[in-house]
């Protein structure tokens, strides 16, 4: 989206993956309007360190590292980006950025004055947290789409521990490796990261960010919509049609429903929303301002058919639609 309204190139790098046994070819996007708001460059986490780069059989956030993130963000910096955006989401792994912050020169030491293991699960052992000799030369806004906090049970391994491979015990694990995280963060730099919104997004690097990047965290979605032509387009329209893959509460926090639903509400257009699976009632869609939804494939469907199957899918509902709406 970013790269549609403002233009830029993407640049090709080798990162690590987030299994952090192979490398591979990531991008980030360097924009020509360097302008604020415009950022310079766009780096987003998933294309380094995403959870669709991990086959299912191979997710392991106890061990899974952000490092590639960091890397990308370097190789920003070093192309001249000083102002970064980072977006959260998607990610494979629960370290609290403290791979990426790794590939970046932080040092993140056990009792011994060893590196600690990368991944989640090391962070029970982490005793001291060392900065590098020279910081990250780039301001960096990490966009966040969920308010979730990095610990507890709305935090970052408790909400999204299992969908990156985590059961009971391993969640446990790595909620009590973030408490660690959290705790030398504000011994070591003096800085506390548990409660803040965002914190917990894409594993924990909404905290890393602003710990280690010296970075801020914002809703991706509202930044995004500055950035491009929504409002003057939204200003000419009837309907606005957005989508969700499951539509529950937690898309009205920060997420791309809850903004456009607000922005679409302010300048009186009425809301659709596509969603992949619908998990609100009726009246609580239209409490929300939502004047028509569709539930497109339910909990049933496996991922991988639902995606090959995806253009049918929208056909059926844009022509479900038309039928009920624009005739």
């Amino acid at each position: 989206m970013i790269a549609d309204a403002l233009g830029g190139s993407w640049v090709k790098t080798e990162a690590t993956h987030p299994t952090g046994r192979t490398r591979r070819t990531a991008d980030w996007l360097r924009l020509p309007d360097s302008s604020p708001p415009h950022p310079d460059a766009v780096v987003e986490m998933a294309r380094a360190s995403g959870l669709t780069l991990v086959a299912p059989s191979q997710r392991d956030p106890l061990r899974a590292t952000s490092y590639g993130t960091g890397e990308l963000l370097l190789a920003a910096a070093r192309a001249g980006a000083r102002r970064v955006w980072l977006t959260l989401g998607g990610s494979a792994t629960v370290d609290g950025g403290t791979g990426a912050a790794s590939a970046l020169g932080w040092r993140f030491l056990d009792r011994a004055g060893r590196p600690i293991p990368p991944g989640g699960d090391g962070l029970r052992s982490l005793e001291r947290i060392d900065p590098p000799a020279r910081p990250l030369d780039a301001r960096v806004t990490a966009l966040h789409d969920v308010d979730h906090p990095l610990l507890g049970p709305r935090g970052a391994a408790a909400v999204f521990g299992p969908q990156k491979g985590a059961g009971p015990v391993e969640v446990d694990l790595l909620e009590r490796g973030l408490e660690r995280l959290a705790d030398r963060i504000t011994r070591d730099l003096g800085l506390d990261v548990s409660n803040l919104v965002g914190a917990g997004a894409a594993g924990g690097l909404g905290a890393g960010a602003v710990a280690f990047l010296g970075g801020s965290l914002e809703p991706g979605i509202d930044r995004i919509i500055d950035v491009t032509p929504f409002e003057r387009l939204l200003g000419g329209a009837d309907w606005v049609m957005t989508g969700e893959g499951r539509l529950d509460a937690t898309s009205f926090r920060g997420k791309v429903v809850g903004a456009v639903a607000a922005r679409a509400a302010a300048a009186t257009v009425r809301l659709a929303v596509l969603a992949g699976d619908l998990a609100l009632s009726p009246a609580d869609v239209r409490e929300r301002g939502v004047e028509w939804v569709a539930g497109l494939i339910g909990p049933a469907v496996p991922v991988a058919e639902a995606r090959q199957d995806a253009a049918r899918y929208l056909r059926e509902a844009a022509r479900s639609f038309a039928q009920e709406r624009l005739v």
